[in-house]
């Protein structure tokens, strides 16, 4: 069981006409915070399909935090329910309340803005978003999304708060629909440096220009760019924890393809350890198969563009 006898925080910039308090746990530690203004912020209020998902755009004060709560055992939904019904008290209306899969898995993760790991960490398989709006929501008065994530031991809480009325000289709020596929994080990183900032910014990287045969999880005896700079920046922030997600084509059968990937992401790994140096504990490996395209599966770019190995950054331990 979690306590919520916590004192209550101010989540807005102060002077906001719309500033709301929420109670956490009392258990909740604050691991980030950054406030900007006047801003803008997309809020989404549908689940990601067909290449994104409309949101309401609200430019005025933007308030993020991230909290870490230690709560074994807990769903992410346990922790929302009491967060939900504080805002509908507050007079907010819920506009999407969805989990993982629902949501959108993979792809609204990465759509939507999260604060960096490790102060916020989320589990593609287990987080539940809120999106609450103050007013209507063709212009509404102040937008409230909460994530929560959890893992077997901790429970990670991002809020963004914005509000009109609070640092915008001319407040403006619209509802619009986005195509917010992701590029960036896609991109190859060329040096340590870089890879860092990506790890740093987007929370995952592809390691780009593995070579493993074909229909199989046999990785090639080159040095390999990416492992190289990979391993450099672990070797320079020793508290960095990655998991290395394999991903494919559509080619094959659905479990054929999440063990041939798990298979390929555990050989980058095993390549790391012990050609790296890198320490088994701080690397873990899993397999997504087809289910997280980053392209279209009709062309053979695309299918070649979704056969990769991505590094996603881990909570500190």
């Amino acid at each position: 069981m979690i306590s919520w006898r916590a004192g209550l925080i101010w989540l807005l910039l102060a002077g906001g006409a719309n500033a709301l308090e929420l109670s956490l746990p009392a258990a909740a530690r604050q691991t980030v915070a950054r406030d900007t203004g006047p801003d803008s912020y997309l809020a989404p209020i549908s689940a990601y399909e067909d290449g994104g998902f409309a949101s309401v755009k609200i430019e005025g004060a933007i308030a993020r935090s991230a909290w870490r709560l230690e709560a074994p055992g807990l769903t992410p939904l346990q922790i929302m329910r009491p967060l939900r019904t504080q805002l509908e008290n507050a007079d907010y209306r819920i506009v999407l309340d969805c989990s993982a899969t629902v949501c959108g898995g993979f792809d609204f993760r990465f759509a939507i803005e999260t604060l960096p790991a490790p102060n916020m960490y989320v589990d593609l398989r287990q987080y539940q978003f809120v999106t609450a709006v103050k007013g209507s929501l063709q212009a509404p008065d102040a937008v409230v999304t909460l994530l929560i994530s959890t893992t077997d031991t901790s429970a990670y809480l991002q809020i963004v708060q914005a509000d009109t009325q609070a640092g915008a000289a001319s407040p403006v709020a619209s509802v619009v629909a986005q195509d917010t596929q992701p590029a960036a994080p896609d991109a190859p990183a060329q040096s340590p440096s870089k890879m860092a900032s990506a790890l740093e910014e987007f929370g995952h990287v592809v390691l780009a220009a593995l070579d493993f045969d074909t229909g199989t999880a046999d990785l090639g005896q080159g040095e390999f760019d990416a492992l190289v700079n990979l391993a450099a920046v672990l070797k320079d922030q020793p508290e960095l924890r990655i998991v290395l997600v394999g991903h494919t084509d559509t080619v094959g059968g659905l479990q054929g393809n999440i063990t041939l990937s798990k298979n390929r992401a555990a050989a980058v790994r095993q390549r790391l350890i012990a050609a790296h140096g890198i320490a088994a504990d701080r690397i873990d490996a899993q397999g997504m198969g087809y289910l997280s395209p980053i392209a279209s599966n009709q062309t053979e770019a695309g299918r070649d563009a979704n056969r990769r190995v991505e590094a996603v950054l881990l909570p500190a331990s």
